[in-house]
Protein backbone atom coordinates (compact mmCIF):
# COMPACT_ATOMS: atom_id res chain seq x y z
CA UNK A 1 0.00 0.00 0.00
CA UNK A 2 1.33 3.43 -0.70
CA UNK A 3 0.49 5.32 2.14
CA UNK A 4 1.75 9.60 2.37
CA UNK A 5 1.96 11.24 5.56
CA UNK A 6 0.55 14.75 5.08
CA UNK A 7 2.23 16.66 7.75
CA UNK A 8 0.33 19.94 7.88
CA UNK A 9 1.89 22.97 8.00
CA UNK A 10 1.45 23.63 11.80
CA UNK A 11 3.06 20.24 12.07
CA UNK A 12 5.72 20.73 10.13
CA UNK A 13 6.54 24.31 11.52
CA UNK A 14 5.90 23.79 15.71
CA UNK A 15 4.99 19.93 16.40
CA UNK A 16 7.17 17.53 14.21
CA UNK A 17 6.95 15.44 16.80
CA UNK A 18 3.33 14.73 15.70
CA UNK A 19 4.68 13.54 12.07
CA UNK A 20 7.63 11.55 12.77
CA UNK A 21 5.54 9.53 15.54
CA UNK A 22 2.85 8.49 12.34
CA UNK A 23 5.61 7.80 10.26
CA UNK A 24 7.48 5.70 13.38
CA UNK A 25 4.01 3.60 14.31
CA UNK A 26 3.30 3.12 10.86
CA UNK A 27 6.52 1.73 9.47
CA UNK A 28 6.50 -0.54 13.00
CA UNK A 29 3.44 -2.09 11.73
CA UNK A 30 5.55 -2.80 7.87
CA UNK A 31 4.70 0.02 6.03
CA UNK A 32 6.33 2.25 3.81
CA UNK A 33 5.33 5.90 4.40
CA UNK A 34 6.66 8.47 1.31
CA UNK A 35 6.28 12.04 2.50
CA UNK A 36 6.43 14.34 -1.06
CA UNK A 37 7.64 17.65 -0.88
CA UNK A 38 5.45 19.30 -2.85
CA UNK A 39 2.78 19.18 -0.12
CA UNK A 40 2.12 22.64 1.58
CA UNK A 41 -1.15 24.50 3.02
CA UNK A 42 -4.42 22.34 2.56
CA UNK A 43 -5.97 25.49 2.61
CA UNK A 44 -8.53 25.42 5.65
CA UNK A 45 -6.76 28.56 7.02
CA UNK A 46 -7.80 30.24 3.92
CA UNK A 47 -11.53 28.94 3.77
CA UNK A 48 -11.81 29.68 7.62
CA UNK A 49 -11.11 33.47 6.68
CA UNK A 50 -13.52 33.67 3.90
CA UNK A 51 -10.36 33.35 1.18
CA UNK A 52 -12.29 30.95 -0.83
CA UNK A 53 -10.04 31.43 -3.76
CA UNK A 54 -6.99 31.10 -2.41
CA UNK A 55 -7.96 27.78 -0.44
CA UNK A 56 -9.20 26.55 -3.72
CA UNK A 57 -5.74 26.94 -5.39
CA UNK A 58 -4.09 25.27 -2.02
CA UNK A 59 -6.25 22.40 -2.66
CA UNK A 60 -5.69 22.10 -6.27
CA UNK A 61 -1.73 22.28 -5.44
CA UNK A 62 -2.64 19.46 -2.25
CA UNK A 63 -4.23 16.92 -4.65
CA UNK A 64 -1.20 17.67 -7.64
CA UNK A 65 1.24 16.79 -4.38
CA UNK A 66 -0.58 13.48 -3.38
CA UNK A 67 -1.53 12.35 -6.64
CA UNK A 68 -1.14 8.32 -7.17
CA UNK A 69 -0.63 7.69 -3.37
CA UNK A 70 -3.36 4.46 -1.86
CA UNK A 71 -3.83 6.38 0.96
CA UNK A 72 -2.69 9.75 2.71
CA UNK A 73 -2.90 9.58 6.20
CA UNK A 74 -2.33 13.28 8.58
CA UNK A 75 -1.87 13.59 11.69
CA UNK A 76 -4.57 16.42 11.93
CA UNK A 77 -8.34 15.73 12.20
CA UNK A 78 -9.04 19.44 11.35
CA UNK A 79 -7.16 19.45 8.01
CA UNK A 80 -7.85 15.73 7.21
CA UNK A 81 -11.96 17.23 7.77
CA UNK A 82 -11.28 20.06 5.05
CA UNK A 83 -9.68 17.85 2.58
CA UNK A 84 -12.02 15.44 2.83
CA UNK A 85 -14.77 17.98 2.26
CA UNK A 86 -12.90 19.79 -0.60
CA UNK A 87 -10.76 17.34 -2.45
CA UNK A 88 -11.42 13.63 -3.63
CA UNK A 89 -8.05 12.63 -2.12
CA UNK A 90 -8.17 9.71 0.00
CA UNK A 91 -6.82 10.92 3.43
CA UNK A 92 -7.33 9.48 6.82
CA UNK A 93 -6.85 10.78 10.20
CA UNK A 94 -4.35 8.52 11.66
CA UNK A 95 -6.85 6.63 13.76
CA UNK A 96 -9.18 6.10 11.12
CA UNK A 97 -6.58 4.37 9.03
CA UNK A 98 -5.28 2.29 11.79
CA UNK A 99 -8.43 0.90 12.72
CA UNK A 100 -10.81 1.20 9.25
CA UNK A 101 -7.96 0.36 6.56
CA UNK A 102 -5.51 -1.30 8.43
CA UNK A 103 -7.57 -3.11 10.98
CA UNK A 104 -4.89 -2.63 13.96
CA UNK A 105 -5.94 -1.36 17.58
CA UNK A 106 -2.21 -2.53 18.85
CA UNK A 107 0.25 -1.00 17.58
CA UNK A 108 3.09 -2.13 20.24
CA UNK A 109 3.21 0.82 22.50
CA UNK A 110 4.32 1.17 26.07
CA UNK A 111 3.53 4.43 27.85
CA UNK A 112 3.41 4.35 31.46
CA UNK A 113 1.84 6.94 32.43
CA UNK A 114 -1.84 8.19 32.90
CA UNK A 115 -3.83 9.63 30.12
CA UNK A 116 -7.10 11.68 29.43
CA UNK A 117 -8.11 12.56 26.18
CA UNK A 118 -9.90 15.52 24.69
CA UNK A 119 -11.98 14.21 21.36
CA UNK A 120 -11.38 17.78 19.62
CA UNK A 121 -14.25 19.31 17.66
CA UNK A 122 -13.47 17.97 14.23
CA UNK A 123 -12.61 14.74 15.29
CA UNK A 124 -15.75 14.43 17.11
CA UNK A 125 -18.60 16.19 14.82
CA UNK A 126 -16.58 16.55 11.15
CA UNK A 127 -14.97 13.33 10.98
CA UNK A 128 -17.21 11.31 13.36
CA UNK A 129 -13.59 9.05 14.96
CA UNK A 130 -16.03 8.25 18.14
CA UNK A 131 -14.12 5.99 20.38
CA UNK A 132 -11.33 5.03 17.93
CA UNK A 133 -8.34 7.03 19.73
CA UNK A 134 -9.50 6.02 22.66
CA UNK A 135 -9.63 2.28 21.29
CA UNK A 136 -6.42 2.44 20.44
CA UNK A 137 -4.45 4.17 23.49
CA UNK A 138 -6.75 1.54 25.40
CA UNK A 139 -4.65 -0.94 23.61
CA UNK A 140 -1.17 0.73 24.83
CA UNK A 141 0.65 -1.38 27.59
CA UNK A 142 1.03 0.83 31.18
CA UNK A 143 -0.98 3.15 30.01
CA UNK A 144 -3.87 4.29 32.54
CA UNK A 145 -6.88 5.87 30.24
CA UNK A 146 -8.99 8.18 32.41
CA UNK A 147 -12.26 9.81 31.06
CA UNK A 148 -12.56 13.56 30.61
CA UNK A 149 -15.39 15.49 32.43
CA UNK A 150 -17.47 16.97 29.49
CA UNK A 151 -15.47 15.53 26.85
CA UNK A 152 -17.54 16.69 23.90
CA UNK A 153 -17.15 20.55 25.15
CA UNK A 154 -14.86 23.06 22.99
CA UNK A 155 -11.50 23.46 23.94
CA UNK A 156 -12.13 27.46 22.68
CA UNK A 157 -9.78 27.44 19.54
CA UNK A 158 -11.80 27.34 16.71
CA UNK A 159 -8.85 28.49 14.62
CA UNK A 160 -9.33 32.27 14.34
CA UNK A 161 -12.14 31.85 16.97
CA UNK A 162 -9.65 32.32 19.35
CA UNK A 163 -8.60 35.87 17.93
CA UNK A 164 -11.90 37.04 17.29
CA UNK A 165 -13.00 36.26 20.64
CA UNK A 166 -10.11 35.97 22.81
CA UNK A 167 -12.45 35.93 26.25
CA UNK A 168 -14.92 33.81 25.24
CA UNK A 169 -11.89 31.43 23.87
CA UNK A 170 -9.72 31.79 26.74
CA UNK A 171 -12.96 30.96 29.30
CA UNK A 172 -13.38 28.06 27.66
CA UNK A 173 -10.21 26.69 27.40
CA UNK A 174 -10.02 27.44 31.03
CA UNK A 175 -12.90 25.09 31.62
CA UNK A 176 -11.41 22.22 29.27
CA UNK A 177 -8.11 22.68 31.67
CA UNK A 178 -10.22 22.64 34.57
CA UNK A 179 -11.50 19.33 33.58
CA UNK A 180 -8.30 17.74 32.33
CA UNK A 181 -6.23 18.67 35.52
CA UNK A 182 -9.62 17.02 37.68
CA UNK A 183 -8.48 13.56 36.21
CA UNK A 184 -4.30 13.47 38.00
CA UNK A 185 -3.38 12.59 34.75
CA UNK A 186 0.15 13.15 33.42
CA UNK A 187 -1.01 14.06 29.96
CA UNK A 188 -3.84 15.40 27.78
CA UNK A 189 -3.99 14.16 24.52
CA UNK A 190 -5.58 14.63 21.32
CA UNK A 191 -5.55 14.49 17.81
CA UNK A 192 -5.04 18.11 16.69
CA UNK A 193 -1.76 20.36 17.92
CA UNK A 194 -3.96 23.48 17.23
CA UNK A 195 -6.35 22.58 20.59
CA UNK A 196 -3.03 21.47 22.11
CA UNK A 197 -0.96 24.54 21.60
CA UNK A 198 -4.24 26.49 22.83
CA UNK A 199 -4.62 24.47 25.78
CA UNK A 200 -0.81 24.12 26.76
CA UNK A 201 -0.39 27.86 27.06
CA UNK A 202 -3.00 27.68 29.70
CA UNK A 203 -1.68 24.05 31.25
CA UNK A 204 1.69 25.84 31.43
CA UNK A 205 0.37 28.77 34.06
CA UNK A 206 -0.51 26.01 36.56
CA UNK A 207 2.35 23.49 38.13
CA UNK A 208 1.33 19.68 38.40
CA UNK A 209 -1.36 20.10 35.59
CA UNK A 210 -1.22 17.57 33.16
CA UNK A 211 1.21 17.85 29.71
CA UNK A 212 -0.09 18.08 26.16
CA UNK A 213 0.50 15.67 23.88
CA UNK A 214 -0.60 14.29 20.35
CA UNK A 215 -1.67 11.28 20.46
CA UNK A 216 0.47 9.86 18.06
CA UNK A 217 3.21 10.46 20.26
CA UNK A 218 1.83 7.95 22.79
CA UNK A 219 1.37 5.33 20.05
CA UNK A 220 4.79 5.63 18.75
CA UNK A 221 6.09 5.57 22.51
CA UNK A 222 8.27 2.24 23.89
CA UNK A 223 8.79 3.51 27.11
CA UNK A 224 8.45 6.45 29.41
CA UNK A 225 8.64 9.79 28.48
CA UNK A 226 11.78 11.68 29.70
Amino acid sequence: MRIALFVTCLNDALFPRAGIATVTVLERLGHTVSFPTAQSCCGQLHANTGYAAAARDLERLTEAAFAGHDVIVSPSGSCVAHLRAHTALPVYELSELLMDVLGVTDVGAVFPHRVTYHPTCHGLRLLRLADRPTTLLRAVKDLDLVDLPEPDQCCGFGGTFALKNADVSAAMAADKCRHAAATGADYLAAADNSCLAHLGGTLARHPGAPKPIHYAEILAATGALS
